[in-house]
């Protein structure tokens, strides 16, 4: 079974608090956690229920997705938040730029064998 990660979480959770020049204690006030807890929850120290993950969520202005994204062993969607960030303030232009940037470093990849990695190349040998 795989276990959840709440380090990562923490880590979202703290960067996404930082980009709103949220401190600890007014993610506290917002959430009515209190400041330990939500430090606690930042390094993975405390495992947070998911009425706070989504309180946390709510106030970050955030999904849950977003959250726990990294957690799930097979997730369709990884990647596709952090990708819709980056493009998000991107021209046209640019944006066609990134995708056949992207289009192409797969063709790559695969063409070359190199999405497997080391061990599992050995392993096919």
């Amino acid at each position: 079974m795989n276990e959840v990660n709440y380090e990562l979480i923490g880590m979202r959770v703290r960067e996404k608090r930082q980009e709103m020049h949220y401190s600890q204690e007014q993610l506290g006030f917002e959430t009515e956690m209190s400041t330990t807890y939500i430090s606690h929850i930042e390094i993975g120290k405390r495992k947070p229920s998911l009425g706070a993950l989504i309180k946390i969520s709510n106030v970050l202005g955030i999904t849950l997705d977003e959250l726990l994204s990294g957690n799930q062993l097979h997730n369709p969607t990884d990647y596709q938040t952090d990708i819709d960030e980056l493009m998000m303030d991107c021209s046209p232009e640019e944006k066609r730029f990134i995708f056949e940037l992207i289009r192409s470093s797969k063709s790559i990849l695969r063409k070359n064998d190199w999405s497997l990695s080391p061990k599992e190349r050995d392993d096919t040998d």
